[in-house]
């Protein structure tokens, strides 16, 4: 009961933390307003939230010294992919801080960068904080007030993660790991209607049609070839004969 818990709350940090990336990436673009910023601010605090929970949990289970050898090496493992969301989750707040600095939106001083996203962000949040339709009530002056707060937040996140190896010392590199590398990219199931998902697998195009469109390369670059070779022929007898 207690790994699949650990498994339950650890898939969800995971969800959120990847819809947190997901918006960072529109910061700075013709995409970011002030929704954007309050968005990035709920998902983030949502993150963290998950963040001490799964930290709490997993802490009290590896600190218990009667549980057996295989769960033990299962909670230790999710440990390693604890962890790694943690940190993948402080590089993009820190991310976000540089960019936020750089592209005020009470004060604008450069143009946002033109980068082919476009649309609202609202669908993603709104998984994230596993809700149907996102709330804005921040002030229009949260890119700047939110930043300081971030400043904070990053160097908590620091914090607990400099505890967390204190009183957890597992080894990344003992670990082993449950499938190969990269077996995620080709599985085809999918990842459930969880409402914090923001992951679609999609399918791989049909071999046929690969195929066909070489093929089709090939006989084009042909004609193109024969086209060349019988210009150069008559440019020839046109010189000789001249």
């Amino acid at each position: 009961m207690g790994k699949d818990e650990c498994k339950t709350m650890l898939d969800a940090l995971n969800k959120v933390t990847a819809c947190y990336r997901h918006l960072v990436i529109a910061l700075g673009s013709t995409s970011d307003s002030q929704n954007l910023r309050e968005e990035l601010k709920k998902t983030r605090n949502k993150a963290q939230e998950l963040a001490v929970a799964n930290r709490t949990k997993l802490t009290a289970l590896l600190k218990d010294k009667n549980i057996s050898k295989d769960d033990r090496a299962e909670y230790e493992r999710l440990w390693v992919l604890f962890t790694s969301s943690v940190e993948l989750l402080e590089v993009d707040m820190k991310r976000s801080l540089e960019i936020g600095q750089d592209f005020p939106l009470k004060v604008p001083t450069r143009h946002l960068i033109q980068t082919g996203m476009t649309g609202s962000t609202t669908t993603v949040a709104a998984r994230a904080m596993s809700v149907q339709n996102m709330k804005y009530e921040a002030d229009a002056n949260i890119d700047t007030v939110d930043l300081k707060e971030l400043e904070t937040e990053i160097a908590q996140v620091d914090q607990m993660m400099e505890e967390m190896e204190m009183k957890v010392q597992v080894a990344p590199w003992a670990v082993e790991a449950k499938q190969e590398a990269g077996a995620e990219l080709k599985s085809t199931v999918s990842v459930g209607n969880s409402s914090v998902g923001v992951i679609s697998i999609c399918e791989e195009e049909p071999k046929e049609t690969v195929e066909g469109e070489t093929g089709l390369m090939k006989v084009f670059a042909g004609i193109i070839f024969t086209g060349v070779l019988l210009i150069a022929g008559i440019l020839g007898y046109l010189v000789v004969n001249l």
